[in-house]
Parts: structure tokens; sequence; C-alpha cells
């Protein structure tokens, strides 16, 4: 499931997803929220960045992850636009079964968005 528009409540989500759906699979909920950070990965500093999303391809990478082996819910919301550092990049919420399911579907679906739905423009101070 994706989320466009504003930044959600995790904790509505897990309210949402106890109160509408059979979580008796489900042993363990994992949380990524990416976040703006000042120095970039190669180490130069940054003072904000525009980001870009395609929610096309975001729907299609979590209709994937939902098939994952153990995963029992899937969701992600991810910011667009000019963010300052400090900034809520994305929020990743994944629910499986067993620990090694949950942590290899939230770390692919991380990558994965990262690589292959949100374009970046780094600036500079």
């Amino acid at each position: 499931m994706t989320t466009p528009g504003p930044r959600p409540s995790l904790d509505a989500w897990l309210a949402e997803i106890k109160a509408t759906t059979d979580v008796s699979g489900t042993g363990m909920y994992l949380m990524h929220n990416g976040v703006v950070r000042a120095p970039s990965r190669d180490g130069r500093p940054v003072s904000g960045m525009t980001l870009s999303v395609d929610r096309a391809r975001l729907a299609e990478i979590l209709a994937t992850a939902e098939l994952m082996e153990g995963v029992t819910h899937v969701r992600a919301w991810v910011n667009e636009g000019a963010l300052s550092v400090g900034d809520d990049i994305m929020y990743v919420l994944v629910g499986g079964d067993i620990r090694d399911h949950v942590f290899e579907a939230l770390q692919a679906l991380v990558r994965m968005i990262k690589t292959e739905v949100v374009t970046e423009e780094e600036h500079r101070p």
C-alpha cells in the first residue's frame, strides 16, 4: 500500500492493521524512517535536497514485497519536493512471521525505493 500525501502516523498504521486484518501470523513489525542528513554518501555537506517519486513504480514494488515469503503487511510513504536536513524522506513498515523474513523484506524494500523510485538532487551549502 502506498500512502501519498501528508506524513502518516505510524501508530495509526499499526492500529489500522490490527483492527482490520488477521494478524495471527504476524510475529513482528519493523519500521524504517529515512531522513535527510547533512553529509551526503560521499561525505560532502548537504543543506537539503529535492526528491521526485515514481508513484507507479512504488506501487509495483510494494505489490511485489507483499508476495515475499513470510510477509504479512507492507506500507510505505515517500516524501517529495524540497526537503531540509532532518526532514523525513520515507516511512516503510513491514510485518511478517519471523524475524529473518521481516528483516530481509524491509532491507529489500528500502533498497528498491532508494534505487528505483526516488530521484534526488542534493543541495550544497
